[in-house]
């Protein structure tokens, strides 16, 4: 026999080897398949009823918890709760498909996952945790008028992920949950009344003390203008072409009725004045040309 004969030989024999490995492990393979295909079905008919009775919970939790906390928290909340239910349920289906598997390494390996995925997904969690914080704390609730940074506006809803805002011009803002939370708020409708203030000037022949009194009884006759603290007139400075007074007052702390109640005791104030003879003097301004 010659050398390229044995080569021949050999070759066939290794390559008739590996198809019966290759045939002893698609038949190890299917025989596995075929045996795990009733576990498998009874892992499918699990999963599929814990996401049953997740769905069937999230209705019933949100009805419960918005009986005690507010719409936001009780829909966030079911939710969390029917996704905590898928998730039971997969683990559940795991150690039933994998039976060797223990319940305690499926944990293991979801902490080291949960890690990596917090890696990955650091602004997403960010805002999720952020987000259970601010419905936990309830610095303002829907409804409230904020403002965070430069949005302003009222706030509809708080989601997962972020918390929703319609400007006073009718937009829709979307701010991160994570924003919200570390940015400075200011939640204008904390309390039903706040204080606004403006300045006028009256001339130096007026009458100091009918000014202040003429002032404060016309602010105090406005719609809109609480009567506890009372509207105040207060001399603020002796400027150079007036006597500033400030005038201080307290109504609804919305935006709509705080401008409009604003509006309505300017135009009281400024005809009060005019009826009195007190005059608003314009600003004088010296100019001296060079000699």
């Amino acid at each position: 026999m010659t050398v390229a004969t044995m080569v021949s030989v050999v070759a066939a024999v290794a390559v008739e080897d590996d198809v019966d490995e290759l045939i002893d492990s698609a038949s190890s393979a299917w025989t596995t398949f075929v045996e795990a295909l009733p576990r498998v079905g009874i892992a499918s008919v699990v999963l599929i009823l814990f996401v049953v009775v997740g769905r069937l919970m999230r209705p019933l939790v949100r009805r419960r918890l918005a009986r005690r906390r507010t719409p936001s928290f009780a829909q966030v909340f079911s939710r969390l709760t029917s996704a905590g239910m898928v998730v039971a349920g997969t683990l559940f289906a795991a150690t039933i498909v994998f039976p060797s598997v223990r319940p305690v390494d499926l944990l293991a390996g979801a902490g080291v996952l949960s890690v990596a995925v917090g890696f990955a997904f650091q602004d997403i969690l960010q805002n999720l945790l952020a987000g259970v914080l601010l419905l936990f704390r309830q610095p303002f609730r829907s409804g409230d008028q904020v403002q965070v940074g430069d949005v302003a506006g009222t706030v509809e809803e708080i989601n997962v992920r972020e918390t929703v805002i319609r400007t006073y011009d009718g937009r829709r803002v979307l701010v991160p949950n994570a924003t919200v939370y570390t940015d400075v708020i200011e939640v204008r409708t904390a309390r039903p009344n706040v204080r606004n203030e403006f300045t006028v000037g009256i001339s130096y022949d007026a009458d100091l003390q009918e000014a202040l009194t003429v002032i404060t009884d016309a602010v105090r006759g406005c719609e809109g203008v609480a009567d506890d603290p009372a509207p105040e007139a207060l001399v603020a400075e002796l400027a150079p072409s007036a006597v500033a007074i400030d005038v201080l007052f307290w109504c609804d702390a919305h935006q709509l009725e705080l401008r409009r109640t604003t509006g309505r005791v300017l135009a009281a104030v400024k005809l009060a004045l005019d009826e009195h003879g007190i005059e608003i003097p314009y600003e004088i301004l010296t100019l001296r040309t060079p000699t």
